[in-house]
């Protein structure tokens, strides 16, 4: 009977990862804009500052700029690390699963700016970092990012999830809660230029 009962559940198993959803090449390649579009964001709204511009603060308790890109480039190494290479060997995804939903619930929430959240202790700025060895070090971790979302089997970006804070999540969409995320810092960015007390040099 126990015999009888393990090839059940292995059948199972393999019936799950059989009818698993997987990445479609219109998804990857929205994946990929998104990723190309939010780092040139960043890019448009860092350039040319002075080091004063960097370091300006609109409170005692508000980021700077130079903080916030900071914590863009922690993230985009903490997340892949914690979440997309996590999803890959995760829990096998449900047939059923409405990844569309979760996809929207991501790139519609994530850079939702009116939703305030506290970063956890490792994406937490400490001024490790000058600016310009910041964005480089973005820029690199963007660029890995953009490769492993390129060049991964497509049944591999949807047949595990890990949890995440919406849930069930997958290797895709891990990707796309990264670019959300940076996309989210850089409005916060532009609030903080966008400040009266913002130096003009």
């Amino acid at each position: 009977m126990k015999k009888v009962a393990a090839f059940l559940s292995a059948v199972l198993f393999l019936t799950t990862i059989a009818f698993a959803q997987s990445l479609s090449p219109e998804d990857r390649d929205k994946g990929v804009k998104y990723f190309e579009q939010t780092r040139e964001g960043i890019i448009d709204a860092t350039k040319g500052l002075s080091e004063a511009q960097w370091k300006f603060k609109s409170a005692p308790d508000r980021w700077s700029v130079a903080e916030t890109l900071e914590h863009i480039a922690l993230a985009e190494d903490y997340l892949y690390e914690n979440g997309v290479q996590k999803a890959l060997t995760g829990t096998p995804t449900a047939a059923d699963r409405d990844y569309k939903k979760t996809d929207a619930s991501i790139l519609a929430m994530i850079p939702d700016r009116s939703h305030k959240a506290q970063a956890p202790g490792p994406l937490v700025p400490t001024g490790r970092w000058s600016p310009a060895d910041t964005l480089d070090h973005f820029l690199k971790s963007r660029q890995r990012n953009i490769d492993a979302l390129k060049s991964l089997p497509a049944a591999d970006l949807r047949t595990h999830v890990s949890q995440g804070p919406l849930g069930p999540v997958d290797a895709y969409e891990w990707f796309l809660f990264i670019a959300a995320h940076s996309d989210r810092h850089t409005k916060q960015i532009l609030e903080v230029k966008a400040d009266p007390n913002f130096p003009k040099n």
